[in-house]
């Protein structure tokens, strides 16, 4: 039996919404007929219809600018169904090499600016029936992460918040998180290198390809509905299978 998701009049807010893996879940839940604000830094090079998203410049590392942004939607829309917790990443740099003030920049960004959105946006959560909230993590929280440390470290955080709210919210606001593995955005080739070096990445992956951002937003999109609904402080692993163990691929 076919599942559709009519969003209709329903309100959803993603951070880090203009591109990458941000805009792939913007795409997904303007699909199902949401209205959607995203923030950021920069601007979308394109949008998904004449109607949406709407865009604010905002730097989620700034308390007060998320306050002001969600407070916005709140007076737009009168509500706040979902907000997904997507802005992030991490250049690659070893941690003895990098100064106190990158490691404090890329903590900030993968965690204190997600809960910061959490907690702005927790007025307009708990007025909403049936509304959620979604943290974007990654693999990197549950396995080493050499130069990318204290990116790990801090989405393993995120996670280990998703888990506190999940309890500490309920029953109004349901409080999950997607944990990703590789996704093909167009900045892959910075992090994984050209084509050829990406498929040779992807074999390690036991599905055998990237995720596509879309298959990002719609694991967000089933968290955010009714088939969830009894799912709080979760972590949902869109990674493919994860990494083929190591032992298995030795040879003699």
């Amino acid at each position: 039996m076919p599942v559709s998701f009519d969003l209709s009049g329903r309100v959803v807010a993603v951070t880090g919404g203009a591109r990458g893996v941000g805009d792939g879940i913007a795409a997904t839940f303007l699909e199902a007929g949401a209205d959607v604000e995203i923030c950021g830094r920069t601007a979308p090079e394109r949008l998904h219809s004449a109607d949406g998203p709407h865009f604010e410049r905002v730097d989620v590392r700034e308390p007060d600018q998320v306050q002001t942004w969600l407070e916005g939607i709140g007076e737009r829309h009168g509500r706040l169904d979902v907000v997904v917790n997507n802005a992030g990443g991490a250049p690659f740099a070893q941690f003895a090499e990098a100064s106190p003030r990158f490691h404090r920049k890329i903590s900030d960004l993968n965690f204190l600016a997600a809960a910061y959105v959490l907690h702005a946006a927790y007025p307009l959560l708990r007025a909403t029936s049936g509304s959620s909230a979604v943290n974007v993590t990654s693999i990197s929280a549950r396995r080493p992460s050499p130069g990318t440390a204290v990116y790990g470290a801090a989405k393993a955080a995120l996670e280990s918040l998703t888990a506190s709210l999940g309890v500490e919210w309920a029953p109004q606001v349901r409080v999950n998180a997607v944990s990703c593995g590789l996704v093909e955005t167009p900045g892959a080739t910075d992090h994984y290198g050209d084509p050829a070096r990406r498929h040779a990445i992807a074999r390690t992956i036991p599905r055998g390809q990237f995720a596509t951002p879309a298959e990002v937003g719609q694991a967000c999109l089933l968290l955010t509905s009714p088939l969830a609904s009894h799912v709080t402080g979760a972590v949902l692993n869109v990674d493919g299978g994860g990494e083929w163990p190591a032992f298995l691929q030795r040879e003699g």
